[in-house]
Protein backbone atom coordinates (compact mmCIF):
# COMPACT_ATOMS: atom_id res chain seq x y z
CA UNK A 1 0.00 0.00 0.00
CA UNK A 2 1.20 3.53 -1.03
CA UNK A 3 2.65 5.60 1.71
CA UNK A 4 -0.15 8.80 0.55
CA UNK A 5 -2.80 5.67 1.38
CA UNK A 6 -1.86 4.99 4.24
CA UNK A 7 -1.22 8.56 5.61
CA UNK A 8 -5.03 8.75 4.09
CA UNK A 9 -6.48 6.27 6.47
CA UNK A 10 -4.61 7.47 9.07
CA UNK A 11 -6.16 10.82 9.00
CA UNK A 12 -9.61 8.58 8.50
CA UNK A 13 -8.79 6.95 11.65
CA UNK A 14 -8.09 10.22 13.12
CA UNK A 15 -10.99 11.90 12.13
CA UNK A 16 -13.45 9.32 12.91
CA UNK A 17 -11.90 9.73 16.47
CA UNK A 18 -12.00 13.62 16.56
CA UNK A 19 -15.87 13.56 15.87
CA UNK A 20 -16.83 11.21 18.44
CA UNK A 21 -15.15 13.31 20.80
CA UNK A 22 -15.70 16.41 19.39
CA UNK A 23 -19.78 15.09 19.38
CA UNK A 24 -19.51 15.35 23.29
CA UNK A 25 -19.30 19.17 23.83
CA UNK A 26 -20.51 20.72 19.90
CA UNK A 27 -24.16 20.42 18.81
CA UNK A 28 -22.85 20.70 14.90
CA UNK A 29 -20.22 18.03 15.30
CA UNK A 30 -23.05 15.95 17.19
CA UNK A 31 -25.49 16.08 14.44
CA UNK A 32 -22.79 14.87 12.18
CA UNK A 33 -22.33 11.84 14.14
CA UNK A 34 -25.76 11.45 15.36
CA UNK A 35 -26.98 11.91 11.46
CA UNK A 36 -24.52 8.55 10.34
CA UNK A 37 -25.35 6.18 12.95
CA UNK A 38 -26.77 2.74 11.42
CA UNK A 39 -26.72 4.98 7.71
CA UNK A 40 -26.63 1.46 5.92
CA UNK A 41 -29.48 0.02 7.75
CA UNK A 42 -31.98 3.26 6.51
CA UNK A 43 -30.37 3.47 3.07
CA UNK A 44 -31.76 -0.53 2.61
CA UNK A 45 -34.39 0.30 4.06
CA UNK A 46 -35.63 3.21 1.60
CA UNK A 47 -33.47 2.29 -1.59
CA UNK A 48 -35.36 0.69 -3.67
CA UNK A 49 -32.62 -2.45 -5.69
CA UNK A 50 -34.41 -1.95 -8.95
CA UNK A 51 -34.78 1.85 -8.90
CA UNK A 52 -32.65 3.66 -11.78
CA UNK A 53 -30.41 6.41 -9.78
CA UNK A 54 -28.31 9.16 -10.30
CA UNK A 55 -26.39 10.28 -7.32
CA UNK A 56 -25.09 13.51 -6.84
CA UNK A 57 -22.68 14.60 -3.61
CA UNK A 58 -22.15 18.36 -2.35
CA UNK A 59 -20.61 19.33 1.11
CA UNK A 60 -22.76 21.86 2.29
CA UNK A 61 -25.52 24.03 1.14
CA UNK A 62 -23.29 26.50 -0.99
CA UNK A 63 -22.62 23.41 -3.35
CA UNK A 64 -25.86 22.74 -2.74
CA UNK A 65 -26.74 25.65 -4.79
CA UNK A 66 -24.40 24.94 -7.37
CA UNK A 67 -25.72 21.37 -7.73
CA UNK A 68 -29.52 22.09 -7.68
CA UNK A 69 -29.66 23.50 -11.47
CA UNK A 70 -28.23 20.49 -12.81
CA UNK A 71 -30.80 18.19 -10.79
CA UNK A 72 -33.91 19.78 -11.74
CA UNK A 73 -32.53 19.93 -15.70
CA UNK A 74 -31.77 16.68 -15.07
CA UNK A 75 -35.29 15.45 -13.80
CA UNK A 76 -36.70 17.16 -16.80
CA UNK A 77 -34.51 15.15 -19.25
CA UNK A 78 -34.59 11.76 -17.60
CA UNK A 79 -38.09 11.78 -15.15
CA UNK A 80 -37.88 8.08 -14.97
CA UNK A 81 -34.52 8.46 -13.16
CA UNK A 82 -34.50 8.84 -9.48
CA UNK A 83 -31.80 11.49 -7.49
CA UNK A 84 -30.24 10.56 -4.57
CA UNK A 85 -28.53 13.41 -2.44
CA UNK A 86 -26.00 13.40 0.00
CA UNK A 87 -24.46 15.91 2.18
CA UNK A 88 -20.85 16.00 4.09
CA UNK A 89 -22.31 18.62 6.44
CA UNK A 90 -25.35 19.19 8.94
CA UNK A 91 -26.08 22.42 7.62
CA UNK A 92 -26.44 20.98 4.20
CA UNK A 93 -28.32 18.24 5.14
CA UNK A 94 -30.97 20.03 7.29
CA UNK A 95 -31.08 22.97 5.14
CA UNK A 96 -32.79 21.00 2.18
CA UNK A 97 -35.26 18.23 3.87
CA UNK A 98 -38.38 20.45 2.65
CA UNK A 99 -36.45 20.14 -1.32
CA UNK A 100 -38.72 18.24 -3.69
CA UNK A 101 -36.13 17.71 -6.72
CA UNK A 102 -34.32 15.38 -4.81
CA UNK A 103 -36.22 11.21 -4.10
CA UNK A 104 -33.83 10.61 -1.23
CA UNK A 105 -31.39 13.03 1.01
CA UNK A 106 -29.21 11.16 3.10
CA UNK A 107 -26.05 11.87 4.49
CA UNK A 108 -22.56 10.53 3.11
CA UNK A 109 -20.74 7.65 5.13
CA UNK A 110 -17.46 8.96 5.85
CA UNK A 111 -14.65 7.64 3.14
CA UNK A 112 -13.01 4.13 3.92
CA UNK A 113 -12.89 0.78 1.73
CA UNK A 114 -15.18 -1.23 2.98
CA UNK A 115 -17.75 1.87 3.55
CA UNK A 116 -17.43 2.99 0.10
CA UNK A 117 -17.94 -0.47 -1.32
CA UNK A 118 -21.49 -1.22 0.62
CA UNK A 119 -22.51 2.07 -0.18
CA UNK A 120 -23.02 1.66 -3.83
CA UNK A 121 -23.87 -1.96 -3.52
CA UNK A 122 -26.94 -0.56 -1.73
CA UNK A 123 -27.62 2.49 -4.00
CA UNK A 124 -25.82 1.24 -7.13
CA UNK A 125 -25.97 4.24 -8.99
CA UNK A 126 -26.34 4.98 -13.10
CA UNK A 127 -24.52 8.16 -12.91
CA UNK A 128 -22.58 10.65 -9.91
CA UNK A 129 -21.97 13.89 -9.49
CA UNK A 130 -19.78 15.76 -7.10
CA UNK A 131 -19.78 19.20 -6.48
CA UNK A 132 -16.74 22.15 -6.62
CA UNK A 133 -14.72 20.70 -3.91
CA UNK A 134 -15.38 16.89 -2.89
CA UNK A 135 -13.14 14.43 -3.09
CA UNK A 136 -12.93 11.01 -1.36
CA UNK A 137 -10.48 8.56 -2.15
CA UNK A 138 -12.19 4.76 -1.71
CA UNK A 139 -15.49 6.17 -2.92
CA UNK A 140 -13.73 7.63 -6.45
CA UNK A 141 -11.81 4.49 -6.70
CA UNK A 142 -14.81 2.17 -6.21
CA UNK A 143 -16.88 3.82 -8.31
CA UNK A 144 -13.89 4.26 -11.07
CA UNK A 145 -13.61 0.21 -10.62
CA UNK A 146 -17.60 -0.23 -11.42
CA UNK A 147 -17.52 1.50 -14.35
CA UNK A 148 -19.92 3.82 -13.31
CA UNK A 149 -20.09 7.77 -15.28
CA UNK A 150 -17.98 10.14 -12.45
CA UNK A 151 -18.58 13.81 -13.14
CA UNK A 152 -17.04 16.61 -11.19
CA UNK A 153 -18.65 19.80 -11.63
CA UNK A 154 -18.39 23.86 -10.63
CA UNK A 155 -14.77 23.15 -9.57
CA UNK A 156 -12.40 25.63 -9.17
CA UNK A 157 -8.82 25.35 -8.46
CA UNK A 158 -5.79 27.40 -7.29
CA UNK A 159 -1.97 26.58 -7.34
CA UNK A 160 -1.85 26.84 -3.78
CA UNK A 161 -3.94 23.23 -3.51
CA UNK A 162 -2.16 20.37 -2.87
CA UNK A 163 -3.19 18.89 -6.42
CA UNK A 164 -0.28 20.80 -7.47
CA UNK A 165 2.74 20.31 -4.84
CA UNK A 166 5.10 17.48 -4.88
CA UNK A 167 3.40 15.86 -2.11
CA UNK A 168 -0.34 15.85 -3.96
CA UNK A 169 0.38 12.65 -5.74
CA UNK A 170 -2.85 11.24 -3.88
CA UNK A 171 -4.95 13.78 -5.02
CA UNK A 172 -3.96 13.68 -8.09
CA UNK A 173 -4.68 10.14 -8.90
CA UNK A 174 -7.93 11.03 -6.97
CA UNK A 175 -8.92 13.68 -10.07
CA UNK A 176 -8.34 10.76 -12.91
CA UNK A 177 -11.01 9.12 -11.33
CA UNK A 178 -13.65 11.21 -13.05
CA UNK A 179 -14.69 11.10 -16.82
CA UNK A 180 -14.93 14.84 -17.21
CA UNK A 181 -13.81 17.52 -14.75
CA UNK A 182 -16.16 20.92 -15.32
CA UNK A 183 -14.01 23.71 -13.71
CA UNK A 184 -15.30 27.50 -13.58
CA UNK A 185 -12.67 29.61 -14.86
CA UNK A 186 -9.74 29.39 -17.17
CA UNK A 187 -7.18 29.21 -14.60
CA UNK A 188 -8.21 26.08 -13.34
CA UNK A 189 -8.28 24.83 -16.48
CA UNK A 190 -4.34 25.69 -17.21
CA UNK A 191 -3.89 23.73 -13.67
CA UNK A 192 -5.55 21.08 -14.99
CA UNK A 193 -4.01 20.51 -18.27
CA UNK A 194 -0.65 21.39 -16.54
CA UNK A 195 -0.45 17.83 -15.08
CA UNK A 196 -2.10 15.76 -18.31
CA UNK A 197 -5.55 16.28 -17.52
CA UNK A 198 -6.68 18.37 -20.38
CA UNK A 199 -8.53 15.55 -22.32
CA UNK A 200 -11.37 15.14 -19.47
CA UNK A 201 -11.22 18.88 -18.50
CA UNK A 202 -13.90 21.62 -19.49
CA UNK A 203 -14.18 25.19 -19.10
CA UNK A 204 -18.37 25.22 -18.28
CA UNK A 205 -18.55 27.85 -15.67
CA UNK A 206 -20.44 28.62 -12.36
CA UNK A 207 -24.04 26.71 -12.51
CA UNK A 208 -25.15 29.49 -9.44
CA UNK A 209 -25.39 31.88 -11.88
CA UNK A 210 -28.40 29.75 -13.71
CA UNK A 211 -29.94 29.09 -9.99
CA UNK A 212 -29.58 32.70 -9.55
CA UNK A 213 -31.27 33.50 -12.58
CA UNK A 214 -33.85 31.36 -12.32
CA UNK A 215 -35.09 32.45 -8.59
CA UNK A 216 -34.94 35.98 -9.96
CA UNK A 217 -37.13 35.04 -13.18
CA UNK A 218 -39.37 33.18 -10.06
CA UNK A 219 -39.52 36.26 -7.76
CA UNK A 220 -42.77 36.74 -6.52
CA UNK A 221 -43.65 39.87 -3.40
CA UNK A 222 -43.47 39.48 0.18
CA UNK A 223 -46.88 41.99 1.33
CA UNK A 224 -45.11 41.86 4.74
CA UNK A 225 -41.77 43.78 3.42
CA UNK A 226 -43.79 45.68 1.26
CA UNK A 227 -45.84 46.88 4.36
CA UNK A 228 -42.69 47.48 6.30
CA UNK A 229 -40.55 49.58 3.46
CA UNK A 230 -43.37 51.73 2.54
CA UNK A 231 -41.88 54.46 0.40
CA UNK A 232 -38.20 54.63 2.21
CA UNK A 233 -35.27 53.49 0.99
CA UNK A 234 -33.78 50.62 2.01
CA UNK A 235 -30.66 48.44 2.73
CA UNK A 236 -31.13 44.72 2.64
CA UNK A 237 -28.04 42.94 4.66
CA UNK A 238 -27.81 39.23 3.85
CA UNK A 239 -26.07 36.15 5.88
CA UNK A 240 -24.40 39.40 8.66
CA UNK A 241 -22.22 37.92 11.25
CA UNK A 242 -21.75 40.03 14.68
CA UNK A 243 -19.07 42.01 13.05
CA UNK A 244 -21.13 43.03 10.06
CA UNK A 245 -24.66 43.72 12.46
CA UNK A 246 -22.57 46.26 14.68
CA UNK A 247 -21.23 47.98 11.55
CA UNK A 248 -25.19 48.37 10.42
CA UNK A 249 -26.57 49.42 13.62
CA UNK A 250 -23.89 52.25 14.21
CA UNK A 251 -24.68 53.36 10.58
CA UNK A 252 -28.87 53.15 11.37
CA UNK A 253 -28.17 55.03 14.08
CA UNK A 254 -26.64 57.72 12.61
CA UNK A 255 -29.60 58.88 10.52
CA UNK A 256 -32.79 60.10 11.42
CA UNK A 257 -36.05 57.98 12.60
CA UNK A 258 -37.27 55.98 9.51
CA UNK A 259 -35.32 58.17 6.78
CA UNK A 260 -33.69 54.55 6.06
CA UNK A 261 -35.14 51.22 6.98
CA UNK A 262 -32.77 48.05 7.47
CA UNK A 263 -33.79 44.18 6.53
CA UNK A 264 -31.48 41.97 8.17
CA UNK A 265 -30.99 38.36 7.41
CA UNK A 266 -28.39 37.11 10.00
CA UNK A 267 -26.82 34.18 8.80
CA UNK A 268 -26.85 32.18 12.28
CA UNK A 269 -30.36 32.14 13.99
CA UNK A 270 -30.60 30.36 16.93
CA UNK A 271 -32.41 31.52 19.84
CA UNK A 272 -28.82 32.76 21.93
CA UNK A 273 -27.64 35.20 18.54
CA UNK A 274 -31.37 36.11 17.89
CA UNK A 275 -31.59 37.88 21.45
CA UNK A 276 -27.93 39.68 20.78
CA UNK A 277 -29.85 41.18 18.28
CA UNK A 278 -32.85 41.85 20.50
CA UNK A 279 -30.64 44.77 22.35
CA UNK A 280 -28.28 45.30 19.71
CA UNK A 281 -31.91 46.80 17.87
CA UNK A 282 -34.07 47.73 20.61
CA UNK A 283 -36.35 49.32 18.25
CA UNK A 284 -36.07 46.17 15.46
CA UNK A 285 -39.19 44.08 15.29
CA UNK A 286 -38.71 40.52 13.73
CA UNK A 287 -40.83 38.73 11.13
CA UNK A 288 -42.15 35.76 12.86
CA UNK A 289 -43.72 38.65 14.86
CA UNK A 290 -44.22 41.55 12.82
CA UNK A 291 -47.91 42.25 11.47
CA UNK A 292 -49.57 45.21 9.37
CA UNK A 293 -49.58 47.56 12.04
CA UNK A 294 -49.15 51.17 10.77
CA UNK A 295 -47.98 52.04 14.63
CA UNK A 296 -45.28 49.30 13.92
CA UNK A 297 -44.71 50.24 10.24
CA UNK A 298 -43.39 54.18 11.40
CA UNK A 299 -41.54 53.32 14.56
CA UNK A 300 -39.57 50.61 13.17
CA UNK A 301 -36.72 51.14 10.95
CA UNK A 302 -34.97 47.48 11.01
CA UNK A 303 -36.54 44.30 9.97
CA UNK A 304 -34.94 41.46 11.56
CA UNK A 305 -35.80 37.66 9.31
CA UNK A 306 -35.50 34.95 11.90
CA UNK A 307 -36.17 31.99 9.06
CA UNK A 308 -34.53 30.39 6.69
CA UNK A 309 -35.08 30.56 3.21
CA UNK A 310 -36.33 34.19 2.52
CA UNK A 311 -33.05 35.92 1.63
CA UNK A 312 -32.38 35.45 -2.25
CA UNK A 313 -36.61 36.76 -2.76
CA UNK A 314 -35.40 39.83 -0.22
CA UNK A 315 -32.65 41.41 -2.02
CA UNK A 316 -34.91 42.79 -4.61
CA UNK A 317 -36.13 45.07 -2.17
CA UNK A 318 -32.85 46.47 -1.54
CA UNK A 319 -31.93 49.90 -2.30
CA UNK A 320 -28.35 48.74 -1.92
CA UNK A 321 -27.58 45.24 -1.03
CA UNK A 322 -25.42 44.25 1.80
CA UNK A 323 -23.67 40.90 2.08
CA UNK A 324 -21.95 39.88 5.13
CA UNK A 325 -18.80 37.66 6.25
CA UNK A 326 -16.29 40.36 4.37
CA UNK A 327 -15.60 41.36 8.23
CA UNK A 328 -14.01 38.07 9.11
CA UNK A 329 -11.56 35.74 8.18
CA UNK A 330 -13.90 33.32 6.34
CA UNK A 331 -14.73 35.63 3.66
CA UNK A 332 -17.86 36.75 2.32
CA UNK A 333 -21.15 35.03 1.43
CA UNK A 334 -23.12 34.60 -1.96
CA UNK A 335 -22.97 37.61 -4.13
CA UNK A 336 -24.67 36.66 -7.01
CA UNK A 337 -27.75 36.37 -5.12
CA UNK A 338 -27.82 40.27 -4.27
CA UNK A 339 -26.56 40.79 -7.44
CA UNK A 340 -28.76 39.58 -9.77
CA UNK A 341 -31.35 42.29 -9.04
CA UNK A 342 -29.60 44.82 -10.40
CA UNK A 343 -28.74 46.53 -7.00
CA UNK A 344 -25.21 47.89 -5.77
CA UNK A 345 -23.90 45.56 -3.60
CA UNK A 346 -21.04 46.45 -0.83
CA UNK A 347 -19.40 44.01 1.33
CA UNK A 348 -16.49 43.85 3.33
CA UNK A 349 -12.53 43.73 2.58
CA UNK A 350 -12.15 39.72 2.92
CA UNK A 351 -13.23 38.92 -0.95
CA UNK A 352 -10.20 38.68 -2.79
CA UNK A 353 -10.87 34.16 -3.17
CA UNK A 354 -13.87 34.99 -4.59
CA UNK A 355 -14.04 35.23 -8.64
CA UNK A 356 -17.00 37.17 -8.60
CA UNK A 357 -16.37 39.39 -6.15
CA UNK A 358 -12.95 40.54 -7.85
CA UNK A 359 -15.40 41.22 -10.93
CA UNK A 360 -18.09 42.98 -10.09
CA UNK A 361 -15.74 45.18 -8.41
CA UNK A 362 -14.09 45.77 -11.37
CA UNK A 363 -17.19 45.98 -13.89
CA UNK A 364 -18.63 48.84 -11.08
CA UNK A 365 -21.70 46.59 -9.79
CA UNK A 366 -19.68 46.20 -6.12
CA UNK A 367 -17.74 48.07 -4.28
CA UNK A 368 -16.02 47.00 -0.91
CA UNK A 369 -14.84 48.87 2.20
CA UNK A 370 -12.32 48.50 4.46
CA UNK A 371 -13.56 49.86 7.94
CA UNK A 372 -16.98 51.62 8.70
CA UNK A 373 -16.28 55.17 7.76
CA UNK A 374 -16.09 54.13 4.15
CA UNK A 375 -18.92 51.98 4.70
CA UNK A 376 -21.13 55.12 5.29
CA UNK A 377 -19.85 57.54 2.63
CA UNK A 378 -20.33 54.58 0.39
CA UNK A 379 -24.15 54.09 1.46
CA UNK A 380 -24.70 57.80 1.76
CA UNK A 381 -23.47 58.01 -2.00
CA UNK A 382 -25.77 55.60 -2.72
CA UNK A 383 -28.85 56.40 -1.10
CA UNK A 384 -28.84 59.93 -2.36
CA UNK A 385 -27.74 59.25 -5.67
CA UNK A 386 -29.94 57.55 -7.65
CA UNK A 387 -28.28 57.59 -10.90
CA UNK A 388 -24.90 56.30 -9.16
CA UNK A 389 -26.70 53.46 -7.40
CA UNK A 390 -29.05 52.43 -10.80
CA UNK A 391 -25.38 52.24 -12.96
CA UNK A 392 -24.07 50.42 -10.71
CA UNK A 393 -26.95 47.94 -10.20
CA UNK A 394 -27.31 47.50 -13.97
CA UNK A 395 -23.46 46.57 -14.27
CA UNK A 396 -24.60 43.80 -11.21
CA UNK A 397 -26.82 42.29 -13.55
CA UNK A 398 -25.32 42.66 -17.02
CA UNK A 399 -22.77 40.57 -15.20
CA UNK A 400 -24.87 38.31 -13.85
CA UNK A 401 -26.37 37.50 -16.75
CA UNK A 402 -23.26 37.32 -19.06
CA UNK A 403 -22.39 34.35 -16.87
CA UNK A 404 -24.82 31.72 -17.44
CA UNK A 405 -24.95 28.86 -19.53
CA UNK A 406 -22.91 26.73 -16.91
CA UNK A 407 -25.93 23.65 -16.67
CA UNK A 408 -26.83 23.64 -20.15
CA UNK A 409 -23.33 22.42 -20.76
CA UNK A 410 -23.15 19.93 -18.52
CA UNK A 411 -25.73 18.40 -19.34
CA UNK A 412 -25.40 18.60 -22.87
CA UNK A 413 -22.23 16.64 -22.01
CA UNK A 414 -24.24 14.04 -20.18
CA UNK A 415 -26.88 13.18 -22.95
CA UNK A 416 -23.76 13.56 -25.90
CA UNK A 417 -21.79 10.75 -24.29
CA UNK A 418 -25.21 9.10 -23.21
CA UNK A 419 -23.64 8.38 -19.84
CA UNK A 420 -26.70 6.38 -18.72
CA UNK A 421 -26.48 3.76 -21.34
CA UNK A 422 -22.70 3.00 -20.71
Amino acid sequence: MPLSVIIYNIFLGLFRIGTAVGSLFNPKIKKWVVGRRQIFDKLQATIPSHAKIIWMHCASVGEFEQGRPIIERLKTLYPEYKILLTFFSPSGYEATQNYKGADWIFYMPLDGSIRSKRFLEIIQPRLVIFVKYEFWFYYLKKIKYRNIPLILVSAIFTDKMSFFKWYGQLQRKMLTRFDQVFVQNENSKKLLDAIGLSAITTVAGDTRFDRVLEIASKWEPLPKIDFFIGDCKTIVAGSTWPEDEELLCNYLSGHKENSIKLILAPHEIDEKHLEGLRKLFPAAVFYSEFTEDPNVQSKANCLIIDNIGMLSRLYKYGTINYVGGGLRQSGIHNLLEAAVYGKPVLFGPVYKKYAEAIALIEMNGSKSFAEAREFETLANQLLEHETIAFDMGKQAAQYVTAQAGATKVITGYIQENLLFTN
